[in-house]
């Protein structure tokens, strides 16, 4: 199912990379930047989080809290996140269950049978956890248009 702007935000429950169990219902009241990178420590990937990392004080201002998902497990993610400082939890969708439920799997990435992953996405869920903004690339090296972002944040 094809989510769009006004609908409810599917809840997940992932680990974060120290294997905490979190979810999204945790950060409801406050706006949610939900971002789906493609894989932990690919260079489009690294990009992208470093810039949101980079932005956090800005976007923390404007009432909202990133929050970014990746399929790889939380090892790997806890290496990407460490040698990044992200100041923001790092999930690991191992599975792809919450990357099928907000409709933006990339199946056969690199064309490898069976590696999936996510489509580079922004969703930005509001306060009563519906999607307010979303942005779905078929191009896994396209970053987002983060001044698009903020200024929605504004």
């Amino acid at each position: 199912m094809t989510l769009n702007i006004g609908d409810t935000a599917p809840n997940f429950e992932l680990p974060d990379t120290e294997l905490k169990l979190r979810t999204l219902d945790e950060f409801k009241g406050k706006k949610i930047v939900l971002s789906f990178i493609v894989a932990a420590s690919s260079p489009v990937c690294e990009a992208e989080l470093c810039t949101l990392r980079d932005s956090w004080q800005e976007i923390a201002d404007l009432g909202a809290q990133i929050i970014s998902i990746s399929n790889d497990g939380p090892f790997a993610n806890k290496a990407f996140a460490e040698k990044n400082n992200f100041n923001f939890p790092l999930l690991g969708d191992y599975s792809s269950k919450t990357i099928r439920d907000y409709d933006i799997l990339m199946a056969d990435l690199l064309h490898i049978k069976d590696y999936n992953a996510a489509k580079r996405s922004v969703f930005i869920i509001m306060e009563d956890g519906k999607i307010g903004y979303k942005w779905v690339s078929e191009d896994p090296l396209k970053e987002p248009n983060y001044e698009e972002i903020k200024n929605f944040l504004k």
